[in-house]
């Protein structure tokens, strides 16, 4: 089996049948990219819709807490975004920004950390006072001692995005999808690659990428066999509409513990002088909160890591996060008109953005972005179709 992450050459100048399994924002992005670089795409989702991690996100293009690896591919994927925004407006892109809001002296020390740095400018950062932070984002009116303000960050609508690309590239002539097609077998062939779905159909293919998401049995395993991946389990929820306008994604101070970019002396002396309160250190949570286009904010989350994950959801979670929400809006939340949990799945090697494994001779496997899916989703793909030289 081979792995790899870096370009081989020059692009194909042939057009190539490619057939690619999983309708998410992994293998919509790879369909993506393989039309505009003039490949026919055949499209498989087992559902009638991806119903993964895609959908149960925030939609966030998040770049502020991108370990110093990771910044190149998201700011390329953010640009991306942008770009494909203005190809297909219906993915509701906006470049909103985010506010981590700071509730103490260690917080503020650890975001003072990260202004300081070389690379503060191309994160976009920028630490202000409350004052500042309201003429960002005037629905902040609770109480907070200091925002890390990062303009690079942005916000797609998750739920709406990857069915408004797939009517962008059925405008092409290149593109078709079959939902609720399950592909059952994937085989090398002397003319390329055979597949085979639920519904007995065939077809044949010069490439085929899968992009299993978090279903790591099956076909995936079939093909690749134990994926070097973990899965993580989260909860969110969703509220009735704010009422105003919250102008940027918001986070708080436990954001930093969980993002790799904040990493440093800073943050350690903020573990060793503030510890987590008790139900966000039990569910390894942080805040995050974006308003979606109808007003209403989603609002999350947690990480659960030891399987088997839980069928119900805990209400615990849910009361911290409400509480802190509206600590920081200084005005009681919206009713909570819909919770959900969602598994993705994450590469056991931190140095990897993703696992690439090719099993054979034009097939790969594409999985384990982590909590990146929406972040790094057209820039993984960019790097993929650069990999094999599309």
């Amino acid at each position: 089996m081979h792995s790899a992450a870096r370009a081989t050459g020059p692009h194909r100048t042939t057009p190539l049948r490619i057939a690619i399994i999983g309708g998410g924002i992994l293998g919509t992005a790879h369909a993506d990219e393989a039309i505009r670089r003039g490949h026919t795409v055949v499209q498989f989702e087992r559902e009638p819709e991806a119903r993964g991690a895609t959908v149960r996100n925030f939609g966030l293009v998040w770049v502020s807490g991108r370990a110093d690896h990771e910044l190149d591919a998201a700011l390329r994927s953010r640009q991306l975004w942008a770009d494909l925004s203005r190809r297909v407006p219906g993915i509701g892109f906006r470049a909103a920004g985010s506010m981590t809001l700071l509730r103490s002296p260690e917080e503020v020390a650890v975001a003072e950390d990260m202004v300081a740095r070389p690379d503060a400018d191309a994160r976009g950062f920028a630490l202000l006072d409350p004052d500042a932070v309201r003429a960002v984002n005037p629905a902040l009116r609770g109480k907070f001692l200091a925002g890390l303000h990062c303009t690079r960050d942005g916000a797609v609508e998750s739920r709406v995005a990857l069915p408004a690309i797939r009517r962008h590239l059925e405008a092409s002539g290149r593109y078709t999808f079959h939902a609720c097609a399950e592909i059952r077998e994937v085989a090398t062939t002397g003319l390329g690659v055979r597949l085979r779905d639920d519904h007995d159909r065939t077809l044949g293919a010069d490439l085929v990428i899968v992009c299993p998401g978090a279903a790591l049995g099956g076909l995936a395993r079939d093909l690749a066999g134990e994926l070097p991946l973990r899965r993580v389990r989260l909860q969110m929820m969703q509220t009735a509409p704010l009422g105003e306008v919250l102008s940027t994604a918001i986070a708080d101070g436990d954001s930093l513990r969980y993002y790799p970019a904040f990493a440093g002396t800073a943050l350690d002396a903020l573990r060793a002088a503030q510890p987590q309160e008790p139900t966000a250190a039990e569910h390894r949570m942080q805040l995050l909160c974006v308003q979606r286009l109808h007003g209403g904010l989603t609002i999350g989350d947690t990480h659960e890591y030891d399987e088997p994950f839980d069928f119900d959801v805990d209400e615990a979670p849910y009361r911290h996060l409400t509480e802190v929400a509206q600590g920081f809006l200084g005005r009681d939340l919206p009713p909570v008109v819909k919770r959900w949990a969602g598994v993705y799945s994450q590469c056991l090697d931190p140095a990897l953005l993703v696992h690439r494994a090719r099993p054979a001779e034009g097939i790969w496997v594409v999985a384990g972005p982590g909590g990146r899916g929406m972040t790094l989703g057209p820039a993984l793909a960019e790097q993929t179709a650069d990999q094999l030289g599309l």
